[in-house]
């Protein structure tokens, strides 16, 4: 049976993570895995995923020293779960805005695709009713206008953080490629998926606000990952599927 594993990056989300864990293994899938990402969290929340993990085999915790951002969070969860011999790795947020239902779904749209995400703006797609109209707006911009028309890629939600990879996908786009930090680091994985010729998909999702803890977004964390498309694209865009990885760096073949 296929391996999955759920990278969950956490920052001071104590009042999520039980609940999350909870959740997650409550869609009762035989094979499903957990890894918490923890930066280090001052309210206590590696200290939770430890006592978490001693109940459960399934439940696996990375402690990382210091929070240095979203995206060198998933690139150390990302190798950790290939190392665990994941064949799909789920990446998701713990604050319950990416929902643990559609999980059954992506695992099945996977199956035919190298990477799936769960989109709020595909066909069926949604945000929070309460986000303002300014939100909405800037959030929809992004997404079907700005990213796609700088970067050419055909899909509609680069921002969105729920996504599930095959492991051959991860390995293929060598993690190392990567140099983004904080949301932007979304972007560049969609772009360099996309350059290298990988089967991309996406599923709609509904995307509620949180309801427990504190937001990590701001309008100045949103300027800033607009202005660095521009970087992405030109790091990225000589890339083509004959540079794909076809193993881990430092592995040796069999």
């Amino acid at each position: 049976m296929l391996k999955t594993v759920v990278v969950l990056p956490t920052y001071n989300e104590k009042e999520n993570l039980p609940l999350m864990v909870e959740a997650l293994f409550a869609l009762n899938l035989d094979n499903l895995y957990i890894l918490v990402v923890d930066d280090n969290s001052p309210d206590g929340t590696g200290k939770i995923a430890d006592e978490l993990a001693a109940k459960n085999p399934k439940l696996n915790v990375l402690h990382r020293q210091e929070k240095n951002g979203l995206g060198q969070a998933y690139i150390a969860g990302f190798k950790k779960a290939l190392a665990m011999d994941a064949d799909y790795i789920i990446q998701m947020d713990c604050d319950f805005s990416h929902q643990p239902k559609y999980i059954p779904d992506l695992l099945k749209a996977i199956e035919q695709n190298d990477l799936v995400l769960g989109s709020r703006f595909a066909k069926g797609g949604s945000v929070d009713e309460n986000w303002s109209f300014y939100r909405k707006l800037l959030t929809w911009f992004a997404n079907r206008v700005y990213t796609p028309t700088i970067l050419g890629i055909p899909v509609r939600d680069a921002t969105g953080g729920y996504r599930i990879w095959r492991r051959n996908t991860l390995i293929g786009l060598d993690l190392n490629r990567i140099r983004s930090n904080g949301y932007v680091f979304q972007v560049e994985m969609a772009y360099v998926t996309s350059r290298l010729g990988f089967r991309v998909a996406e599923i709609p999702i509904y995307f509620p606000d949180r309801e427990l803890g504190e937001s990590k977004m701001d309008i100045r964390i949103q300027l800033e990952a607009a202005m660095r498309v521009w970087e992405v694209r030109k790091r990225h865009h000589n890339l083509t599927p004959q540079m794909r990885q076809t193993q881990i760096p430092g592995e040796t073949s069999a």
